[in-house]
């Protein structure tokens, strides 16, 4: 077997004149990695090539991939995804993944776009104040699941009420009402942390069902996943297309 010529020419798109060293000590191996992650995968259906690298980069991040993170990202910046995308993947990840899981990206990334000569801080995205925060938040969270999310940043037992009260204010409030990323795109988002990570199969269930209430239809879904599987793995792909099943059916 060789390097399909489709995998090479994609290959190339990403990473311009690099020859990986894989070639030398893995030669097999890479070949069959490239036609199928490189040609076979994005090939399977019509799926934007920034989108597909927002993908990959906030997989890798529910993956706690690093080394494959800090490989892909300048290939994310060849194919057109703004450094300030980049930023709002990595922070909206701390949402759910937590610094702590978040944290090593967070500082591979400062490092790639440094030397690449990306002035930072960039622009300031958000939108909310202390006072809004929280009405901003349960705004979004309406949006995004329907009016049955009013009023839940008050609603629980009150031993936890109050992380109800946090989950409006800090997750949707301080990360899903900045610009850079709309609603649509930040549900996708956190599909994939949730794909990738594994565990968090209810809420993956209800982000599903969130992603098809905005406009990403479950074919478009099922592309996604597809595009994932690289990456991440068939088992947690198999459990995200069960999910997916799930979520259709009680839409």
């Amino acid at each position: 077997m060789m390097i399909t010529k489709a995998a090479e020419a994609y290959h190339e798109k990403m990473f311009p004149d690099y020859q990986s060293s894989f070639l030398e000590t893995d030669p097999e191996f890479i070949t069959l990695f490239d036609n199928f992650a490189f040609d076979t995968v994005i090939n399977q259906a019509d799926f934007d090539n920034k989108t597909r690298m927002q993908v990959i980069l906030a997989v890798l991040i529910g993956c706690q991939s690093l080394a494959e993170y800090k490989a892909m990202l300048p290939a994310a910046l060849n194919f057109g995804v703004s450094p300030i995308v980049v930023k709002e993947i990595i922070y909206q990840a701390v949402a759910y993944l937590g610094i702590g899981r978040v944290y090593p990206f967070l500082i591979a990334t400062n490092d790639i776009l440094t030397e690449k000569g990306i002035a930072l801080p960039l622009a300031n995205q958000a939108t909310v104040t202390e006072k809004t925060r929280l009405s901003d938040g349960e705004a979004a969270q309406i949006a995004i699941f329907g009016e049955e999310m009013k009023g839940f940043a008050q609603s629980g037992p009150k031993l936890s009420r109050h992380i109800n009260q946090w989950l409006t204010e800090n997750c949707f409030g301080d990360y899903y009402t900045r610009t850079g990323l709309d609603l649509k795109q930040r549900e996708l988002l956190t599909a994939c942390f949730l794909l990738a990570q594994g565990g968090c199969e209810p809420q993956l269930i209800a982000h599903f069902k969130a992603n098809i209430r905005l406009g990403n239809d479950p074919e478009f879904l099922v592309t996604m996943i597809s595009q994932c599987i690289p990456y991440i793995g068939y088992p947690r792909s198999l459990n995200a297309l069960r999910c997916l099943t799930e979520a259709e059916m009680n839409e």
